[in-house]
């Protein structure tokens, strides 16, 4: 529960600081990875209010014969907010039509909504790693000192294989308390 709460400090460039069991000299090579944290999206139903939609009847034009020309089966739903307009005459109903052209406006409505959140998740995503540049490192993990450095923090611990094996609570509570604090502070 609330994995999202818990890991939103996470984002970031994390430095790794190791000796590979391949290098014969000793020497400590260092890596660097990008981490985003994004919340979980969320389904999307769609509700529209009727106060929102102009609908519009009228006579069928092409193929059909009598039926279409003599009677307002075809619609013509425009969404006000978005200004989407779905046009339905594929049936001799005008409910039919109605209902059909509802359906396609909400599937519309529903593209458009995942498309706004997919930019703003990117968005948020860009964010949250930046350039990935190996300067902008919120932690660094040093496995020949077993030391763990929380850079924005301050916050050094000496127990990387603790950490490595998921005890992370110490920082995790570290830095909710910190980002209370700021937000206090800008309150």
């Amino acid at each position: 529960k609330n994995a999202y709460g818990s890991l939103c400090f996470e984002s970031g460039v994390h430095r790794v600081q190791r000796v590979p069991t391949t290098e014969s000299g000793g020497r400590i090579h260092t890596s660097a990875v990008t981490v985003a944290v994004l919340p979980e999206a969320e389904d999307t139903d769609i509700q529209i209010n009727d106060n929102d939609l102009k609908i519009d009847v009228y006579r069928s034009s092409g193929p059909g014969g009598q039926s279409v020309n003599t009677t307002d089966s075809a619609v013509r739903i425009t969404h006000l907010p978005t200004n989407t307009v779905v046009i339905c005459q594929d049936e001799k109903s005008q409910l039919k039509n109605k209902a059909k052209a509802l359906r396609v406006l909400k599937a519309r409505l529903f593209e458009m909504e995942e498309k706004k959140k997919q930019e703003e998740r990117a968005g948020l995503r860009k964010s949250q790693i930046g350039s990935g540049d190996r300067s902008e490192r919120i932690r660094t993990y040093n496995f020949p000192q077993n030391r763990l450095t929380d850079h924005r923090i301050n916050l050094t611990l000496y127990k990387l294989d603790l950490v490595m094996q998921g005890d992370i609570d110490e920082i995790i509570e570290a830095l909710q308390i910190n980002a209370r604090q700021e937000h206090l502070q800008e309150a």
